[in-house]
């Protein structure tokens, strides 16, 4: 067994979860010739549980193909993917500020469902696991929203939001994993990896 992992994703905040539980990793990301956006298309009827598990299936598939392709040492890899539910609806990432805006404005004074699935292949063996939390949002005025969206941080987060930052002021309520709103749930990570006798 190796003393590291590789992790398959661009998210600083599950690199920094990581590094928390002391775990040793290499980032595997994808080539400029590969297409990972299109991975994350959601399909027709698609409900966020199977639309999360998929995306985070495609997505270790492809860190293996890389990971073979590019003859690295090898060790186990690691993927994840978080996705934001309000009832059925699936809120992705923003494409731009209008959109951010619509997204929080559909949130405010909701509880929605944060789903991050986990993947993590070694050898042949792969393990899978589902972290399901629930955020609460105050209310929030245009003014408030627009304040936010206005910093940036909404860009490049599902469900337009990050729990570690600014949007944390308007969060009423939390139930369920932290570091699984974030995009890595610690708990179930760990677990997998003791299941393969990974020792951090």
């Amino acid at each position: 067994m190796t003393d590291f992992i590789y992790l398959a994703s661009q998210s600083p905040r599950r690199s920094q979860l990581l590094d928390q539980i002391g775990v040793a990793h290499t980032l595997l990301l994808p080539s400029s010739d590969e297409d990972a956006e299109s991975l994350e298309v959601v399909l027709r009827g698609e409900t966020p549980m199977h639309y999360v598990q998929r995306v985070t299936s495609l997505k270790l598939d492809a860190a293996v193909a890389r990971l073979k392709a590019r003859g690295l040492a090898v060790a186990p890899v690691l993927c994840s993917d978080t996705t934001v539910a309000l009832g059925r609806d699936i809120v992705g990432k923003p494409v731009d500020a209008a959109d951010a805006i619509r997204m929080l404005q559909g949130l405010s004074g909701q509880t929605h469902r944060v789903l991050t699935a986990v993947a993590l292949q070694s050898g042949r063996k792969r393990l899978t696991a589902v972290s399901v939390s629930r955020v609460t949002f105050a209310a929030m005025s245009r003014t408030q929203i627009k304040t936010y969206v206005d910093s940036g941080e909404p860009m490049g987060k599902a469900g337009a939001y990050g729990v570690q930052g600014r949007a944390a002021a308007h969060i009423a309520r939390i139930q369920g994993s932290y570091s699984g709103i974030m995009g890595l749930p610690v708990f179930e990570t760990a677990e997998m990896l003791r299941a393969i006798g990974f020792k951090f």
